[in-house]
Parts: C-alpha cells; structure tokens; sequence
C-alpha cells in the first residue's frame, strides 16, 4: 500500500527538522511526505530542501488559515492509497509505519488512530504535563487507551484514514477548536470502519510551562463547545468535570467564611484529591519533583480547561439560545 503522510506546520522548522530525520529512517518505504506550510514567518523550506534526495517528499506554502484545512490542502495533492496525518511536533521509531502497516494489513480500518507517549529526553515539567494529559484523576485517562470509556476517536496529532474516506467527508470541516473529533465523529457516523492502532505510537512533545500549558488547555475547553455544536452527543459528563473543579475552587472560601462546617468538608475532600494527584504522579515517575509540579499542573488544567469550557458553552450555547 502506497502511503501518504500529511503534516502541517506553522513556524517550527525545527522540529520539522527532527521529524523528518525519524521519517527518512523508517523501515517501511513505500510512501511520500508531504510538508503543508502555513503562513510561516520561519519558514521550514530549506529544511525540507536538505531531503529532497533522501525522500519522497514535497513542500507547499499557503496561507495561515488552520490546520485543519492546511490537511486538507495536502490531501487534495496526495497521491496515496492511504493517509497518515502527524503533528509537526512528534518523534516515531524507525518502524512507525511498518507497524500501521502491518495492522491495517491484518486487520483493515478505513480510520484509525495511535497513542502519543511522552519522549525519554524530556524534562521533568514536560513529564507533569503529560501525567496530567494522561492521568484518570484528570479528564486525561482516555487518551490512546484502548481500555478507555466511551467512543475512540481518532485525533489528529497521529490518525489516518483511506482515500475513500476522504473523498466521503471532504476532510476536515472546521480549521481548529476540536476538528479532529469532528471529522472523526463524521467518518463513525457514514458507518466507516475505525480503531486504536496501540502498537503505532508516537512521541509527542508537552509544553515546558504551565504559561503555554494554560494556553494549550483553555484552547482543548473551547474545542469542546465547538464539537458539541456539531455533534451533540460527544458531549460526556466527564467533560464537564474541569468546569466543575474551577466552580468548584471559586466557591470554597465563600463556604470556607459563611458556611465553615460544609467547608471544611470541601476543603478534606480537595486535600484527599492533591494528595492522590501527588502520590500517584511522583510513582509513575520516581520522582517526588515531578509529583509536586504534576500537582500545581493539575490545577492549570483544570481552571484553562474549565474556563474555556464555561466561556464557550455560555457564549456559544446559552447566549444564542436566547
């Protein structure tokens, strides 16, 4: 099978750089690359220049108008039989698209999606982050598990999916704020074969502040709204849990004051919870470091996520039902 590899940028020419360089090293060769530029003011091209020999690969500059439709450009000049569309941000093993291979050869998907892991090389703040994506006790314990709760949907920053599922969804609809999910609920609901490829990981850089992080999180509460706009039932009761926890830490000093029997009891119960999120974490990771910047990560995620989430939901949904 003949694939196709997708990947948008925007301003990172390093890491473009070092995604390519795990890319010319793959063991399965039967594919093109095709690097989708968009609106860069440091621009990857000359990167991309130094591969011309080494791979099948093309460059295409555009205008800055989301990653979304930026995929779409590129699938509109692929020539694969097959996608595979990848972050600029992540790192493969040198067998990345053997292993898809294999799966889809076995056990054919027309969509499917893979797990992200976080890199050895990183630091311990990238390592909190990650236990914070991936945690149960956060609304990350679903990401890439193939025991998670609910629906997989494939997400973009490692997914793919056939021609013929390109040519029955057009691609992405929306440019950002959840347009993965979107597409991915799209290509469930025409009845298309989907599935977690476990074996198909990818390394996928964290962010390494909890400034970014914060970015990064009220962003993904924001997508939320926006895909329940689309697809309604997408919308699960854990997803309203970041929202809760903001409302949640809001109100504590008020009870805390006029109510300090109730508060007491809120204040046990959110004692109880940093004590797990910090022992859990500092396991995981050996380390008791990581355990205290998981726990102060814990709290940005919850309150970006959860105030994108209110924000959205009430401008978006409330408001315009008025």
């Amino acid at each position: 099978m003949f694939y196709s590899i997708i990947v948008p940028v925007y301003n990172r020419p390093d890491e473009i750089e070092a995604l390519l360089n795990c890319i010319v090293q793959q063991t399965y060769r039967n594919f093109e690359v095709l690097i989708i530029e968009s609106g860069s003011t440091i621009k990857s091209d000359e990167v991309v220049l130094t591969y011309k020999d080494k791979l099948n690969i093309h460059y295409f500059f555009k205008g800055n108008d989301g990653q979304g439709f930026s995929r779409n450009y590129g699938f509109a000049r692929a020539q694969g039989d097959y996608f595979i569309v990848l972050d600029s941000d992540v790192l493969l093993d040198s067998d990345f698209v053997e292993k898809i291979h294999t799966s889809l050869t076995n056990n054919y998907l027309d969509a499917y999606g893979g797990p992200d892991r976080l890199h050895p090389s990183s630091s311990k703040i990238q390592k909190a982050i990650n236990y914070c994506l991936t945690s149960v006790f956060t609304t990350g314990g679903i990401r890439g598990n193939k025991n998670h709760v609910g629906k997989f949907y494939p997400r973009s920053f490692n997914m793919g999916f056939s021609r013929k599922v390109y040519e029955a969804t057009n691609g992405y609809k929306l440019p950002f704020f959840g347009e993965d999910i979107e597409l991915s609920a799209r290509i469930m609901s025409l009845g298309f074969t989907t599935g977690l490829i476990e074996s198909a990981h990818v390394y996928h850089k964290r962010k390494n502040n909890f400034r970014d992080f914060y970015k990064q999180m009220n962003f993904f509460g924001r997508s939320r709204i926006n895909i329940y706009l689309h697809f309604p039932d997408t919308l699960k009761l854990v997803h309203f849990f970041p929202a809760a926890f903001f409302i949640y830490l809001m109100m504590l000093p008020l009870l805390l004051i006029f109510m300090p029997p109730l508060g007491m009891v809120g204040l046990l119960l959110l004692t109880i919870y940093c004590q797990l999120i910090f022992l859990e974490a500092s396991y995981k990771n050996q380390s008791i470091t990581v355990g205290i910047l998981a726990l102060a990560g814990v709290f940005v995620q919850m309150t970006g996520y959860g105030i994108g989430f209110i924000n959205d939901y009430i401008k978006k949904v409330v408001i315009k039902a008025k």
